[in-house]
């Protein structure tokens, strides 16, 4: 498989989160008209970030992405633009969500972020180890 990887003026990089952000309270909110406005919502921001929306799936209590973005974007940063945003904007258009949550955020103060990748942890760590060490300094950490 050709590995495709992103660019910037001053990085080459392949880095992908998975996410998963569940609505507070775990209210099943997220169905219809309110669902597909999240998606645009989450889209557009995205867009805005320079992050690839790879997979997307809402579920009327949650949702799972599956993103790529450049290295100088944290996933909390991330997070917290796109669970902001998205619940301010919801909330307005939809006032049954206003009434739902009091003006509080739409999402649980929580997450789930997991990176994804084609190499294995073991090779890297070989690769690592295994580098010619001649003039430079290198420390293996014993666990």
């Amino acid at each position: 498989m050709l590995r495709e990887y992103r660019k910037t003026n001053h990085a080459v990089y392949d880095i992908k989160y998975h996410i998963v952000l569940t609505t507070r309270y775990r209210y099943k909110v997220l169905k219809g008209s309110v669902s597909r406005r999240l998606q645009k919502l989450i889209l557009q921001g995205c867009k805005a970030r320079n992050i690839t929306i790879i997979s997307i799936n809402i579920r009327s209590g949650h949702i799972n992405l599956l993103i790529s973005c450049p290295p100088n974007l944290a996933p909390s940063k991330i997070l917290q633009y796109l669970k902001v945003r998205s619940s301010r904007l919801l909330q307005d258009e939809f006032p049954k969500l206003k009434s739902k949550y009091w003006g509080q955020n739409l999402w649980a103060c929580g997450y789930f972020c997991a990176t994804v990748g084609n190499v294995a942890e073991e090779t890297i760590k070989t690769y690592i180890e295994t580098q010619d060490i001649s003039g430079s300094n290198m420390f293996i950490v014993e666990e």
